[in-house]
């Protein structure tokens, strides 16, 4: 069966990360992505560690199979010709600062006369209204901003930023979710819409209960290391030769964590009777604890303590995760040439799994097929519009 995409025709004016994560995302279920770059450079990413054979496996993580056509955007004709293409497409993504597009006469308003059933997907720093909607922003920025650098790290520690591009990817997933939506918007009413995602917005989403826990305590969350602010114990602990970590989520799980660590007077101690208790004297069981996961190595303490039931794991470096059974088990791990990339998270039981994925294309080495095919144009109009500095 096709994938549910299937069909779809997206022109994808990104560029960096949050922009193309959100048409790998869509391209991944199953739509035609034309990714649109300026002649001579393409997007800024290919120029991003790191590289093979001189290609930028950072551009491709996030290009994969997406077709390429050179634009010159600055010229009347090149916008002409993406005025003709948006006309035929569903889908338009950008994500350049609020106000690029409606300056070269592209924006939303533009763009709606001449296909009313498109699909508009902005993702920007700060989004197209407020105050700061003009501000440049970067990753870094937003997560600064957005209130997660203040509570990642450890008590006392400078601010930590998350290890990857949580501000970039957050908003690419975002992204794809609105558009998704608006398309089946579209089926029930036949017509297209705007999609305006801001990269801190998404930021201030996903702080899971902070916020809430702000109202209650009357005071900001604050780095906790790698412990949870309202189960315990659910955290990291040093075993006799590395980390792993445990989640006792409830107080029937701690019973029978208790009783697997040979401790059952702990289940009966007035300071862990509950997970309120718990979370309160964290510190205490904590050092309790470490005291007798020192006893073994890690890989010891998962098997006993996954083998009663309570959740427990190996903290995995990039490399153990690579070999990680369960991880090649769902096909995460997708072939490009020799480079193994992340597959996709969605699996659905009516589209069939990718083993392999087509390596991102050059910068307009689909200039010929997409001309051709969307447009009609002849191979003799396309020279002239390279001649011309349009492509």
């Amino acid at each position: 069966m096709n994938a549910p995409l299937s069909g779809i025709k997206i022109i994808d004016l990104t560029r960096v990360l949050a922009g193309p994560y959100a048409t790998m995302l869509l391209y991944d279920m199953g739509a035609e992505v034309i990714k649109v770059e300026m002649p001579g450079k393409g997007d800024d990413a290919r120029a991003f560690g790191p590289f093979k054979d001189d290609e930028s496996l950072y551009f491709a993580s996030f290009n994969r199979g997406k077709k390429s056509i050179s634009l010159n955007l600055k010229t009347d004709e090149g916008k002409k010709i993406l005025k003709d293409l948006l006309a035929k497409a569903d889908v338009v993504v950008e994500n350049f600062r609020p106000g690029t597009m409606e300056k070269l006469g592209l924006g939303y308003e533009d763009l709606k006369e001449i296909n009313p059933k498109l699909i508009y997907a902005a993702t920007s720093g700060f989004g197209h209204t407020g105050p700061d909607s003009s501000l440049p922003a970067y990753d870094i920025l937003v997560q600064a901003r957005g209130g997660i650098m203040s509570m990642t790290g450890w008590p006392d520690t400078p601010p930590t930023r998350v290890g990857c591009s949580f501000g970039d990817l957050a908003a690419g997933m975002f992204t794809a979710f609105g558009i998704v939506n608006a398309l089946y918007q579209r089926t029930l009413t036949g017509k297209g819409q705007k999609v305006d995602v801001s990269m801190l917005d998404c930021q201030a989403a996903l702080l899971e209960n902070a916020i809430v826990r702000y109202q209650v305590q009357g005071e900001s969350p604050a780095p906790l290391g790698n412990r949870h602010p309202s189960l315990a114990p659910f955290q990291a602990f040093k075993a006799k030769d590395k980390y792993f970590v445990v989640a006792v989520g409830n107080d029937a799980l701690w019973a029978k964590f208790c009783n697997t660590l040979n401790v059952p007077e702990k289940i009966t101690d007035e300071r862990y009777l509950t997970n309120d208790l718990r979370t309160s004297h964290v510190k205490d069981m904590e050092q309790e604890l470490s005291a007798v996961f020192a006893e073994k190595n890690a890989d010891a303490w998962v098997e006993i303590i996954g083998s009663a039931g309570v959740p427990c794991a190996l903290i995995n470096d990039v490399a153990a995760l690579m070999q990680d059974e369960q991880i090649k088990a769902r096909n995460m791990l997708v072939d490009m040439e020799g480079i193994k990339l992340p597959g996709n998270p969605v699996k659905l039981s009516n589209m069939e799994e990718v083993k392999e994925f087509p390596r991102p294309p050059l910068v307009g080495g689909d200039n010929i097929e997409v001309l051709s095919s969307w447009l009609g144009y002849t191979q003799e109009n396309i020279d002239d519009l390279k001649q011309k500095g349009v492509l």
